[in-house]
């Protein structure tokens, strides 16, 4: 309809007058400053993460919701996307039963597909894992309830990857009940085989979900329950510990950068940089954690905490192998398109948005972040170029 909200603001404002409160009630209630809220309803100022989720739950709905999620179907392939979220949604829900129809490869040929659906998620390739993912669900659906003892174990920790993947796939979509599924069968999966890591990284995303709806506090609180469990093994410097360790201090790091609590994400982050250090490589194929994903993280965090200036100074020290997964380089840059903007540089942040488009088009073309920003340059600068306008309009934006 001509006249749906399609922005962030434009959606924040609706569901404020629809409650009948003013600014200043949904700045009191949300605990932001009504100035804020005034810009971020104006298109005036990118809307963060963090106000967002404060908002959302204020006004008593999700911040999906309020950044227009899932994104309608526009292009063919967009098409095929969203139908292939209805598959796996249809998998995730058969996940303890057996599929008798579908004739099940040997393991290692299985193994062969589920790496592939690594590297598609790795690379944030949500089409390529929307071709894959329904099918191979199934068939290793199948496979765990075929199997027992080790081969079991093995094909779990193999659905686990299947699950994360899923899990990719509904995220950046903005699918966030599926993408909480998707965790919930990766911990199940997990929990059955025994795997710390898988286990770890389920609750990396679960905390994760909680930062997202803006309950901080659980995602800390839990987030330091998971931690004791591991904290005792620490010294064997077995490298499944360490990167758990790693990934769920970086993911409090968030949670307390999004709570305003500055001091208490740098130290999160301090730790999560002795043990990138500690393991020495990049070379962790499921959380990504080593130190140039730390570094990723440092210049987040301060994106997150709205200081585009510290932000930059922090990216001078950020070096991206070409090896680093195009996921995550990908999002330095989604990174640092929102620092530039807070810095004052509409220039440069496009100029980074366009860099994230080589890199991983799909995740910057649904990423609602980019989407955001787009709309702050488009009104900030009246003469808006061509350049800008189509950029805009590949990502679905009128």
């Amino acid at each position: 309809m001509a006249n749906e909200p399609t922005g962030i603001g434009e959606r924040v404002a609706q569901a404020r007058k629809l409650r009948g409160w003013s600014q200043g009630e949904l700045a009191r209630r949300a605990d932001v400053s009504e100035s804020l809220i005034s810009k971020v309803e104006q298109g005036r100022r990118g809307a963060t993460s963090a106000v967002i989720a404060s908002c959302a739950k204020a006004l008593g709905t999700s911040s999906a919701e309020l950044c227009g999620q899932p994104l309608p179907a526009k292009t063919h392939v967009d098409r095929e996307i969203h139908a292939a979220v209805a598959l796996v949604r249809s998998e995730l829900a058969a996940y303890d039963i057996d599929a008798p129809n579908i004739e099940v490869r040997p393991l290692a040929a299985l193994s062969d597909r589920v790496r592939e659906v690594r590297g598609f998620r790795r690379a944030a390739a949500a089409p390529k894992l929307a071709v894959v993912l329904p099918a191979l669900l199934t068939e290793l659906r199948a496979a765990v309830h075929r199997s027992s003892g080790t081969e079991r174990d093995n094909a779990l920790s193999l659905l686990c990857e299947l699950y994360y993947g899923s899990h990719s796939l509904a995220h950046k979509l903005g699918y966030t009940d599926l993408a909480a599924i998707a965790i919930d069968r990766m911990t199940w999966a997990a929990r059955e085989c025994g795997s710390p890591l898988w286990t770890a990284t389920s609750q990396f995303h679960r905390a994760a979900l909680l930062t997202a709806a803006g309950d901080w506090n659980a995602a800390l609180v839990f987030l330091e329950r998971c931690r004791t469990d591991i904290e005792p093994r620490l010294g064997a410097g077995v490298n499944h510990d360490l990167v758990a360790w790693g990934g769920l201090h970086l993911q409090s790091g968030l949670a307390a950068a999004r709570s305003g609590a500055r001091d208490l994400a740098d130290s999160h982050l301090s730790e999560a940089r002795e043990t990138a250090y500690r393991i020495g490589t990049d070379s962790d194929p499921i959380l990504s954690f080593g130190p140039t994903n730390v570094g990723i993280w440092n210049v987040a965090l301060a994106v997150e905490m709205m200081d585009g200036t510290e932000a930059l100074t922090r990216a001078r020290g950020v070096t991206i192998p070409p090896t680093t997964p195009r996921e995550r380089s990908g999002h330095h840059h989604i990174d640092m398109a929102r620092a530039w903007l807070l810095h004052g540089d509409r220039r440069a942040a496009f100029d980074s948005l366009q860099t994230a488009r080589r890199i991983a088009p799909s995740q910057t073309r649904y990423h609602p972040m980019v989407h955001e920003t787009l709309r702050v340059l488009g009104l900030a600068d009246a003469r808006s170029t061509e350049t800008l306008r189509g950029f805009a309009a590949w990502c679905g934006i009128s």
